[in-house]
């Protein structure tokens, strides 16, 4: 599944974040992943302790397997893999510290970037995708400017592996993102806030 936009299919990750849902979250969770617009949820929930990240985690993903649905989780590697789920998203010091205990469990490891500087390390670390960002202005980085298309292009020309544009992205300029070079668009707030009727 992805954005259709004219003639260009998306690839199109959704990253989570709760606190912006009206309805109750899981519901949010199902509704997405039952609609299949998504290719995989990310779940982002950074504020959780790892505990209370794990019992969320596993309501997360028993839905999205129940809609044949990729899960991706988020910060906390050790949950992930106590409860089986193969790929994980990292902070880029995150990856460097799983690197360094030796870690290899994982089948997809992704990490945020916000230079090309950091992209070469990604690449380093053996990150398997990276999300680069922000590219337009959002209102989860208030008052920051958008490092814009010029920026996602130069991460996607030095990037050996692909590159998703995040950040303010929502199916109106997702094309854009998508001929700067990217794989594919993470979208946050179009998911959380869109309407359920």
């Amino acid at each position: 599944m992805a954005i259709h936009t004219g003639t260009q299919s998306i690839p199109c990750i959704c990253v989570t974040n709760r606190t912006l849902c009206r309805e109750d979250f899981l519901t949010r969770i199902d509704y997405i992943a039952k609609k299949g617009v998504a290719d995989a949820i990310l779940l982002r929930e950074k504020d959780l302790t790892e505990r209370e990240y794990l019992e969320l985690a596993e309501k997360v993903l028993s839905i999205c397997k129940a809609h044949n649905r990729r899960c991706i989780l988020h910060t906390y590697y050790k949950a992930a893999k106590e409860l089986g789920c193969r790929e994980i998203h990292l902070p880029l010091c995150l990856l460097q510290n799983m690197r360094e205990e030796g870690e290899k469990w994982f089948s997809t490891v992704g990490t945020s970037i916000h230079s090309v500087k950091q992209a070469e390390l990604a690449m380093h670390l053996q990150a398997d995708y990276m999300t680069a960002g922000h590219v337009f202005e959002t209102d989860c980085k208030k008052g920051l400017p958008g490092r814009g298309l010029s920026f996602l292009k130069k991460v996607v020309r030095e990037s050996a592996v692909p590159v998703y544009g995040i950040g303010g992205i929502s199916a109106d300029n997702a094309g854009q993102v998508r001929d700067a070079g990217a794989a594919g668009v993470c979208i946050m707030s179009g998911f959380m806030l869109e309407s359920m009727k």
